[in-house]
């Protein structure tokens, strides 16, 4: 048994424990109240008193589930009753306080975190998430109320995109980290701490040469389909000459962009501003592009003065065409790194192009093509290959020469 040195039972004392065998620490304040914490790292506030029938330990919750000032109150109460010689716990329990409900702590968060610190494109995607899955589930109730339980429940509906399932829990994980922020949640109590992601197959899909030439071909053939598909191809085609990221493309403006100096100046990307340079192709491309009277868009959209706002559709079609139907949009910016790496550019040259702040996120996208593999197998292969051959040829001339002069040393005997 240990107790806490220096401080009594909190959040920040409980997460920093850690134990090499199951350990029980006991606070400092209130006797008999503690947290046995074990070396898988699951911890449970826990309660050990002595009344009138013996001595008694009962577990009073689990931390995450519960926060310590909520184990605290009902610890306090359960000595109480235990030393009194009633039950422990009464039943039912008192209810847990109302508080603003999850609706109101996600409204507060579109409003004054996610519109003023996100730009429009990522707003516009916790706005869907919000709306489509977490209000649904969880607006009408106080936060106090959501479990981990439900929380689990709501990601394991959505375990056929497990991807979604992760960012919605994500997302409602950093609401109830705000509303603690603003102190309208307990510290520790969110629920969202304890549910295991969904294991996420990273995908590994780049063009090949064959595929570029066969999308480029579909392309051609596609910028007489409608009046919106010459912006659609351009889109498509900058973003497998470039590298840059879709929303980059779509939210392009004619003030970004510097034919002459042949770049682009994108004024918010992920990473902050950024210079594109374009190659001649790229160039080619923009200049082929009509500017519409009273439109800053580079891709004018179906409404005068409007962008175009989606390529999912268009791109789901042009794929199909291309034979090319297991290919994200993404994948082109996937495409783009493994070629400049196939063509032996740096990662950090790679980074800076791809607008990466790290080399690590570069190096995630830089997996080279099946094709550049088998090549660079190949290379290394003859030329150990080289190796092996010039000593086996040694050794066998050195076994010539010692047979020619045990042959001589015969002859002269």
């Amino acid at each position: 048994m240990a107790k806490l040195k220096r401080r009594s039972i909190s959040r920040r004392t409980v997460d920093a424990l850690s134990v090499d065998r199951d350990t029980v620490f006991w606070d400092r304040e209130l006797i008999g109240f503690g947290v046995r914490v074990y070396p898988s790292g699951a911890k449970y506030y826990i309660v050990q008193v002595r009344g009138p029938e013996g001595s008694k330990r009962l577990t009073v919750g689990r931390h995450g589930v519960i926060t310590a000032d909520q184990a605290r109150q009902r610890a306090a109460l359960i000595i109480a009753r235990i030393k009194a010689g009633e039950d422990p716990i009464p039943s039912p329990l008192p209810p847990p306080p109302d508080g603003p409900t999850v609706g109101e702590i996600a409204a507060r968060y579109l409003e004054q975190h996610v519109a003023v610190r996100c730009r429009a494109s990522t707003a516009s995607m916790y706005r869907r998430k919000i709306e489509r899955y977490i209000l649904p589930a969880f607006g009408a109730l106080p936060l106090s109320a959501v479990t981990r339980e439900q929380v689990a429940a709501l990601h394991y509906e959505l375990r056929d995109r497990p991807v979604l399932a992760n960012h919605v829990v994500e997302v409602l994980s950093r609401l109830f980290t705000m509303a603690e922020y603003w102190g309208l949640a307990p510290e520790g109590g969110n629920p969202c701490r304890f549910v295991k992601p969904h294991r996420v197959r990273r995908r590994e899909r780049f063009l090949t040469e064959e595929e570029f030439t066969r999308l480029g071909r579909v392309l051609a053939e596609a910028e007489t389909d409608g009046p919106a598909m010459p912006s659609t191809v351009a889109a498509i085609r900058l973003l497998m000459l470039t590298g840059c990221r879709r929303s980059e493309i779509l939210e392009l403006q004619w003030d970004d962009v510097d034919l002459e100096r042949r770049e682009l100046r994108l004024r918010h990307t992920k990473t902050g501003p950024r210079t594109v340079p374009l190659n001649p192709a790229a160039v080619q491309v923009l200049a082929g592009l009509r500017r519409a009277p009273d439109n800053p868009w580079v891709l004018p959209g179906r409404q005068p003065g409007r962008r175009i706002s989606s390529l999912n559709e268009p791109w789901l079609r042009l794929r199909k065409r291309a034979g090319l139907e297991d290919v994200r949009l993404h994948d082109l910016r996937h495409s783009f790194a493994s070629r400049a790496l196939a063509l032996g550019e740096s990662l950090p040259m790679i980074a800076r192009l791809l607008g990466h702040a790290e080399v690590q996120t570069t190096a995630h996208y830089a997996h080279l093509s099946r094709e550049a593999l088998n090549a660079a197998a190949a290379r290394i292969a003859d030329s150990i290959g080289e190796d092996i051959l010039r000593g086996s040829a040694g050794l066998r001339a050195a076994e010539r020469r010692g047979r020619d002069r045990r042959g001589t040393a015969g002859a002269r005997g």
